[in-house]
């Protein structure tokens, strides 16, 4: 069982950034239903879809031959909230939605550095969870506790020399609280820099 957690910046590692109700309830509501009116991929432990390049989790690579189309118009325009926002100097073009149930979490990572740029950013839809942080090599260890509608940005440090994951469990403690999760939906953002 985690620590209490709280949403403050000294969670986080140097280069990653926090944002709560980054986006509306509404707005939230419509990524699920367009996600669940597609088709999940139960490749893997957990369900998926990918939208632009198709991510190799065996390989690590994204293939050029892996393009089934430019993202769908409802990613297309959160896409470019980002670059407006800045967060992107162009427009994100690859995005994994990944379903959690409870129970189910990703294993520690480092998204693919010679795949993807240096901006990494992640909606949460419908539950929170817990998220960790190891520093290589040292092992200091952060967690934040992302809500629904939040989004998490990683640059920098975070996105290179830290690895994240979401430990597979069923609740978290909340400031002393044990919190059950639901099912949960990320949406990440990235840009392509190279394909094989």
């Amino acid at each position: 069982m985690a620590s209490s957690l709280s949403n403050t910046s000294a969670d986080l590692p140097p280069g990653a950034f926090y944002l709560p109700s980054f986006i509306s309830p509404e707005e939230e509501a419509g990524f699920v239903g367009h996600l669940d009116a597609g088709d999940w991929n139960a490749e893997l432990r957990r369900r998926v879809q990918h939208f632009g390049y198709r991510y190799d989790y065996k390989a690590r690579t994204v293939t050029s031959d892996a393009y089934p189309g430019p993202l769908p118009e409802w990613l297309q325009d959160m896409s470019e909230r980002l670059v407006a926002m800045r967060l992107f100097d162009g427009a994100p073009d690859q995005v994994i939605a990944n379903e959690y149930l409870p129970g189910q979490g990703i294993s520690a990572h480092i998204d693919c550095v010679p795949c993807f740029d240096d901006t990494i950013v992640s909606l949460s839809l419908l539950s929170r969870c817990e998220m960790v942080f190891r520093e290589k090599p040292s092992g200091a260890r952060l967690a934040v506790m992302l809500e629904p509608c939040s989004a998490l940005v990683m640059t920098g440090a975070a996105r290179y020399q830290w690895t994240h994951e979401i430990p597979a469990r069923k609740s978290d403690l909340v400031d002393g609280t044990k919190v059950d999760r639901s099912r949960r939906i990320s949406l990440t953002f990235r840009k392509i820099v190279r394909t094989i």
